[in-house]
């Protein structure tokens, strides 16, 4: 088993997705995955203070894009313009392991209680984030906040197209994402 080979910590989220699909989560341990990634027991714990944090290993890292997108968002810009900045700052550093692994991911999540509720507070992380963003920017809190989680929907459910679709095209996720953004923006307006 190796002991310092390069992409550890992706390796173990892809054994761990694979083997909580499989087996489901409450019946995957740490030895397992740490086995089916080819590191040791004590390297998983040098990246991971547990196996439920493997599911939300990039939340820091994605909610500090959004928050960075939509604070370089140019002055002026409408709440729901800085957020698809920030929807497309974030889109832009997803690759395609991210692409892979949404399906699998998926399907992990859905074997699990436990799992569904952190996946959940992944996405009220992504909306705070968003949120103090266009609060710095100088939004008022009721549009932040309505403004932030129209962003964390469109994310999610750009994310889920680019991953669940047709992965052979060059289709970049930004694209799904301020699709689904725009839709979303048209059925506000369609509220009255």
């Amino acid at each position: 088993m190796a002991r310092w080979e390069p992409g550890a910590r992706e390796r173990l989220v892809l054994a761990a997705v694979d083997l909580f699909s499989e087996q489901g989560y409450d019946a995957t341990t740490v030895t397992e995955i740490a086995e089916r990634a080819g590191v040791t027991k004590s390297t998983f714990f040098r990246h991971f203070p547990d196996k439920r944090e493997l599911l939300v290993a990039g939340q820091e890292t994605l909610s500090r894009l959004l928050a960075e997108g939509i604070a370089a968002a140019p002055d002026g810009t409408s709440p729901l313009d800085a957020v698809a900045a920030g929807l497309v700052r974030a889109s832009d550093e997803m690759g395609p392991m991210n692409r892979e692994l949404g399906p699998r991911l998926r399907a992990a999540v859905a074997t699990s209680t436990e799992l569904r509720e952190r996946d959940a507070l992944k996405s009220v992380g992504m909306a705070a984030a968003m949120t103090e963003a266009l609060i710095a920017r100088g939004v008022a809190d009721a549009p932040a906040r309505l403004a932030s989680e129209m962003g964390v929907l469109a994310f999610k459910q750009g994310f889920e197209r680019w991953s669940g679709g047709d992965r052979t095209g060059d289709d970049p996720l930004r694209d799904h994402a301020l699709a689904a953004l725009g839709a979303l923006r048209e059925a506000a307006a369609a509220l009255g």
